[in-house]
């Protein structure tokens, strides 16, 4: 899993958690972080998303609100919201971001962590949330030189996808022979 999708992960988690729990779970970020076993660069990414998008979540939930013809925001689930608000972050105030890797980010967030129509009620929106962005579209597509494959820590893999299977490698001098 590369850095930035981590960082992504873990910001929809803890910004789940506050949703549930309210704002004072924000006091409990940095052990969260420690915990999570990811890189330095993830981490600080995912403090950029959850800060960004607790100090602007009035402007975003407007945004949100003004795209979703027939749906409030009260009656989204709260990990799909939680969703649009980070993908609306990223998209609106994040010109280092390709949009189309904040639709994809988001997208592929609402496919794992919520149902299987998510994907596309996440991309509905956030299409039109994207025609809101104020800064000039993107130059390039190609992924953020720091956007590494992030290394799983022991114990911590989320499913068999991100983790090797029996101790084997990828990539390695044994997999080019």
């Amino acid at each position: 899993m590369r850095r930035r999708t981590r960082a992504r992960e873990l910001a929809l988690q803890f910004l789940y958690t506050v949703e549930v729990r309210g704002p004072d779970a924000r006091d409990e970020f940095d052990d969260f972080l420690q915990r999570s076993g990811a890189s330095r660069f993830a981490r600080q990414f995912a403090t950029e998303l959850v800060d960004g998008v607790l100090a602007r979540k009035e402007q975003l939930d407007a945004a949100i609100s003004a795209t979703a013809t027939n749906w409030s925001l009260s009656r989204m689930p709260a990990v799909d919201r939680t969703i649009l608000r980070l993908g609306s972050y990223e998209l609106l105030h994040s010109p280092d971001v390709p949009v189309r890797v904040a639709l994809n980010e988001a997208i592929e967030l609402g496919k794992r962590y919520s149902t299987g129509q998510s994907g596309a009620f996440i991309n509905g929106i956030l299409d039109q949330v994207r025609s809101r962005r104020s800064f000039a579209p993107e130059v390039r597509d190609a992924p953020d030189d720091r956007d590494e494959e992030e290394p799983i820590a022991p114990g911590l893999a989320g499913d068999d996808d991100d983790a090797p299977s029996g101790g084997a490698t990828t990539g390695g001098a044994a997999a080019r022979r």
